[in-house]
């Protein structure tokens, strides 16, 4: 899989697939306790990053989608990830065959637009590669500004569970 291959552009965002030389931005953003407040509650170790890379790398070549990294299109610093995925979640009702989206942006990134307009890039990207399919997310209820992304993004929370014990809406965007 080369990168540039399923690299993306926005006003102000690059977007490409995961490389090794990702893994420190990537480490600083999963490690970081206001980034994963929403998202397993607990900053991740340097061993649980290495394999969330591994897992993006791996959804590219094993499905043909993946997560992408999110760089500012001027400066190159890096934003964040954003992606589809399939991580065959244990979650009641199952959310079917509709590919998950997901974006997480470093702090410092927030409030600036840029997670909604990288929705949006990644959005006009599934529509070309799945037409007519529907994509689904999942949110925690407190969090605010994905849930208010995803609305301008055109998902609809379709019903409230529970994922790992903890309260989750789910979202779907008909395709």
């Amino acid at each position: 899989m080369t990168p540039s291959l399923h690299a993306l552009e926005t006003g102000r965002l690059l977007l490409r697939p995961h490389v090794r030389d990702d893994f420190d931005d990537s480490l600083a953003l999963w490690s970081d306790a206001t980034v994963t407040r929403f998202i397993g509650g607990k900053p991740l170790s340097r061993e649980e990053v290495w394999s969330r890379l591994l897992r993006y790398v791996g959804h590219w070549a094993l499905l043909g989608y993946g997560y992408w990294v999110i760089r500012e299109k001027d400066s190159g610093q890096f934003v964040g990830e954003i992606g589809f995925a399939d991580y065959q979640r244990e979650i009641d009702p199952p959310l079917g065959d509709a590919p998950e989206i997901g974006w997480v942006l470093m702090p410092s990134m927030h409030g600036r637009g840029y997670a909604t307009e990288a929705v949006r890039g990644v959005l006009s990207w599934a529509d070309a590669t799945w037409p007519g399919r529907d994509t689904v997310c999942i949110i925690a209820p407190d969090n605010v500004a994905s849930r208010r992304v995803a609305a301008k993004c055109g998902y609809v929370e379709t019903r409230q569970t529970t994922y790992k014990g903890h309260p989750t809406g789910v979202f779907r965007r008909a395709g």
